[in-house]
């Protein structure tokens, strides 16, 4: 298993618009397609105005997978263009757990 971590940086003054658009349009349906979300934070010190989430996954065929059905699915390609112009830059990351990581 791994854990993809997806950071946003939002253009200053639009994190609650992001969270608002996130939570009404597009957290069931990437719970439901991505499965297990391990946590989705926002910045207070250091970079600001950014949104961090992380998904666990078995395999990275299951992460293109599900993926390949999120941007499938026409609810989520809804939401894309209401939260497009809120994002500056996109980053993600594949993140192995350690031996000894509670999440193995």
């Amino acid at each position: 298993m791994f854990v993809e971590q997806r950071t946003y940086t939002l253009v200053p003054g639009s994190q609650g618009e992001w969270l608002e658009n996130y939570q009404k349009y597009a957290l069931e349906i990437q719970t439901e397609i991505l499965g297990r979300l391990v946590g989705y934070f926002t910045t207070e010190f250091g970079v600001l105005n950014q949104v961090v989430h992380m998904w666990a996954y078995e395999t990275f065929e299951d992460r293109a997978e599900r993926r390949k059905k999120l941007f499938e699915d026409p609810r989520w390609l809804e939401f894309l263009p209401k939260v497009r112009p809120l994002i500056i830059t996109q980053e993600s990351k594949i993140l192995l757990p350690a031996p000894f990581s509670p999440i193995p």
